[in-house]
């Protein structure tokens, strides 16, 4: 019998950029859905696949590092990365999710700009991902998280603006309290997104 001799090393790299992958697939989608302004079983089924396969990813990478003793980095930082990348797109489910359930079927302009934000806010957080895997990429990566700090900054005064809007303008208090959560819900994902870059500044930091 053959023993293995090294122990197995895994490409967490690899495997974050996965992870991401299906983070830009779920902000994509939530833009078209919001766009469209239709969602119906077949746009949450959709999303909740591609919320699935996000979760199947941070799992496979938990796995590996429960296996592996070989790794890039701290295994208390590669946990937390993993569970913080898989928020992005759980809460872009929990929004269409909350979208179905409010029976909102129209197009808000507001939460159409959100969209926008969170997909150019994820595709950083990608970019930053995938620049992880070589430390001549640090600065290629720090300034992508600086621009995601400046994307989430856009995100609370855009949160805070759309309240002021629809406290003043917005006479049905059940209205009121359906989008003052969806707003909130939307501002969400770009603290997630900015608490990712965090992350991955700290880690490059700790190999530099």
């Amino acid at each position: 019998m053959m023993f293995r001799i090294f122990p197995k090393k895994v490409d967490f790299f690899a495997l974050f950029a996965k992870q991401s992958s299906f983070a830009v697939e779920a902000a994509k989608y939530f833009k078209e859905v919001v766009s469209k302004g239709v969602i119906g079983e077949t746009e949450l089924e959709t999303i909740h696949a591609i919320e699935q396969r996000a979760d199947d990813a941070a799992h496979a990478i938990v796995n590996e590092l429960n296996k592996t003793f070989i790794t890039p980095f701290d295994r208390e930082d590669i946990h937390s990365l993993a569970i913080e990348l898989d928020d992005v797109a759980d809460m872009l489910y929990t929004i269409v999710s909350r979208l179905k359930v409010y029976k909102i079927n129209s197009v808000n302009p507001n939460l159409v700009k959100f969209a926008e934000v969170i997909e150019e806010s994820v595709i950083a957080v990608d970019k930053a991902i995938r620049g992880m895997h070589d430390i001549k990429h640090l600065q290629t990566v720090s300034e992508t998280c600086m621009e995601i700090n400046r994307l989430e900054n856009i995100g609370d005064a855009m949160r805070d603006d759309m309240l002021t809007e629809l406290f003043d303008n917005e006479k049905d208090f059940i209205a009121v309290l359906k989008w003052k959560e969806i707003y909130q819900e939307a501002e969400t994902v770009l603290d997630i997104c900015e608490d990712v870059a965090h992350m991955v500044q700290s880690l490059l930091l700790k190999q530099a």
